[in-house]
């Protein structure tokens, strides 16, 4: 058995994919809450910002009930190629869109998408079958079910495709808290879209500047 490679994100080699993220889409994901989930696929695209990583978006027949891309999405990446699909499923299958993942250059891909069985999915197979090293982002891909989300998660992992976490996203692209992006950057990001942590290091703030020791 050959050993085992643990293979990080590089941020000097790698792309972001945003993929189907579109308002009517956003309708059928329901393993997450509606508002957790509108927070991480904008902190999917945020994390590109970020780290100056090449994105591409890509929506499917969005004239339709598919809907657009968030506003904020496209805001954040104005001048990011946005392949509009007119059928095709697997974002792969589209030459442009083909065209345009190998014009970045980039042999890691990181992306998410609606839904997580299909769209982001059948991508990341395309994609590793491609010879591209793929990271699929969890959080920010959506169902129908927790159910239908775990299959899809085990069969990508199957293909090898690792599947991580934003928390795990946005930290391997850091690496290093001294790092550039770093604790500078990357602490208003969790502040705006991992409360949780944000809360965490605004209650270290206030115990240093005016707290009181527990005496543990």
């Amino acid at each position: 058995m050959a050993p085992f490679k643990y293979e990080r994100i590089d941020k000097a080699e790698a792309a972001l994919l945003i993929v189907d993220h579109q308002e009517g889409l956003y309708m059928l994901a329901h393993d997450y809450s509606p508002v957790q989930f509108k927070n991480n696929l904008l902190a999917h695209a945020a994390l590109a910002k970020i780290f100056n990583l090449p994105v591409v978006l890509t929506s499917s027949s969005e004239t339709g009930p598919n809907g657009p891309l968030p506003k904020e999405v496209l805001d954040m990446h104005p001048n990011a190629p946005l392949i509009k699909r007119q059928g095709e499923v697997d974002a792969w299958d589209n030459a442009d869109f083909r065209a345009a993942v190998e014009a970045t250059g980039k042999k890691q891909i990181i992306l998410a998408g609606i839904t997580t069985d299909v769209c982001t999915a059948f991508l990341a197979l395309s994609l590793v079958e491609a010879g591209y090293t793929v990271y699929a982002h969890s959080d920010a891909s959506g169902t129908f079910d927790v159910r239908t989300a775990q299959d899809a998660n085990d069969r990508m992992r199957a293909a090898g495709v690792h599947v991580l976490s934003m928390f795990a996203v946005a930290c391997e692209l850091m690496r290093d808290w001294r790092s550039t992006p770093g604790a500078k950057e990357m602490m208003p990001f969790f502040d705006t879209y991992l409360p949780q942590y944000g809360f965490l290091a605004r209650a270290h703030d206030a115990a240093i500047a005016n707290g009181t020791p527990s005496g543990l």
